[in-house]
């Protein structure tokens, strides 16, 4: 408890600096400084929640200054210690409102706009794919990756993977489907071109037929009806 207070006093401390007083500004530069000083201190001491609540503070700060770069970094920071802290909570069974989560979460697309807004769209991508706690919950930043990484055959193949591997782990098998076919074009389509050379000839292979496996094994399990079976599929099943 203790602990909790001295926490709070230094948060508010900095924070009470930082408001606007008569013929005096504030040194925005500084606070940002030392919220991110007492961020890193409260992840050295393993208190997580605490160390979001500062980064956050400190993105707050570099987005007055106009550094989006820094402001990113520290949103990244913020998620990163919200997703940890709901860890924390989950592995000790401890009572959860999912505030953490739904924190972090909200930490990762603050960041992901900021990306986006200065063109910096493989970043975005990047941070669309990072794990979240809840594969529900990544599925939507795995569908922006494959969206934002359209222009990028090979990298969107990979998220492409990944969002199709969320999808089998929450039983959506149609969704999985045709995530794998519409890999599968793309691979067919873009590979030869994307991953030029011999050396590459062995991965657009190895990505057709991981595809096709998956594609054929979810189709022998939703056992669609000749109506409702797309014209590609029937013809993967006429080939086996």
């Amino acid at each position: 408890m203790e602990k909790d207070i001295d926490v709070l006093q230094q948060y508010k401390n900095i924070a009470n600096k930082l408001k606007k007083k008569f013929l005096k500004k504030p040194n925005v530069s500084e606070g940002s400084g030392q919220f991110g000083s007492l961020a890193r201190q409260m992840k050295s001491e393993d208190s997580p929640h605490y160390a979001g609540l500062c980064f956050l503070a400190q993105a707050r700060c570099e987005h007055t200054l106009g550094n989006w770069c820094t402001e990113s970094h520290a949103l990244l920071e913020a998620a990163r210690s919200f997703m940890l802290a709901e860890k924390d909570i989950q592995e000790t069974m401890g009572p959860s409102f999912y505030e953490h989560l739904n924190a972090g979460i909200n930490c990762y697309s603050h960041a992901i706009r900021v990306y986006l807004e200065n063109n910096q769209y493989i970043l975005a991508a990047s941070i669309c794919m990072e794990g979240l706690n809840k594969s529900g919950q990544s599925i939507q930043h795995y569908q922006r990756a494959v969206e934002l990484l359209q222009p990028h055959p090979l990298e969107c193949l990979d998220a492409m993977e990944a969002l199709a591997t969320v999808k089998l782990n929450t039983k959506d098998y149609d969704g999985a489907l045709s995530t794998y076919t519409e890999m599968y074009y793309l691979a067919l389509e873009k590979g030869p071109r994307c991953f030029g050379g011999t050396g590459f000839e062995r991965a657009v292979a190895d990505i057709l037929a991981t595809c096709e496996v998956n594609r054929l094994l979810l189709l022998l399990l939703l056992q669609p009806t000749p109506q409702r079976t797309r014209p590609e599929h029937a013809k993967l099943l006429e080939k086996y």
